[in-house]
C-alpha cells in the first residue's frame, strides 16, 4: 500500500505561482510512475502531469504546458509540480496519483484515473482574479 500526502495548495493571485509537494511512504518496493490529477466540482477528474520513475521523462495536459514543471527527486519518494502564471481556471483540488507498481508508465497516466491506484488527499489550489 503506497501511501501520498500532498502539501503547498492554497490561494494566489492570477499570474501568481504555488509550488505542490507529493510525498510517497509505505508499499513493498517496486518502480512507479506519479502523477498530478485535478478536479472541480462537479467535473470529472482530470490528468494534469505525469513524471516517470527515474524522473528523465515527464507529459503534461495541453492546458498546463508551458506553465507547469513536473519533478521528482533523486530519492524518488517526493514529487514537486511547479505552477506558474496561475489563471483562474487552474483553481480546482489537486491530487497526487500513482499507479501501482510495474502496471503502468509515465505516459499511461494520460488515460486518465482508471490508470490510478492510489490517491492523495487532496490539496486545494485557488486563483483570484
Amino acid at each position: 500500500q503506497v501511501h501520498l500526502v500532498e502539501s503547498g495548495g492554497g490561494l494566489v493571485e492570477a499570474g501568481g505561482s504555488l509550488r505542490l509537494s507529493c510525498t510517497a511512504s509505505g508499499g513493498t518496493g517496486g518502480s512507479y510512475a506519479m502523477g498530478w490529477f485535478r478536479q472541480t466540482p462537479g467535473k470529472e477528474r482530470e490528468f494534469v502531469a505525469a513524471v516517470s520513475w527515474s524522473g528523465s521523462s515527464t507529459t503534461y495536459a495541453d492546458s498546463v504546458k508551458d506553465r507547469f514543471t513536473i519533478s521528482r527527486d533523486s530519492s524518488k519518494n517526493t514529487v514537486h509540480l511547479q505552477m506558474n502564471n496561475l489563471k483562474a481556471e487552474d483553481t480546482a483540488v489537486y491530487y497526487c496519483a500513482a499507479p501501482e507498481p510495474y502496471s503502468a508508465s509515465y505516459y499511461d497516466l494520460r488515460l486518465g484515473t482508471r490508470v490510478v491506484k492510489y490517491w492523495g488527499q487532496g490539496t486545494q489550489v485557488t486563483v483570484s482574479l
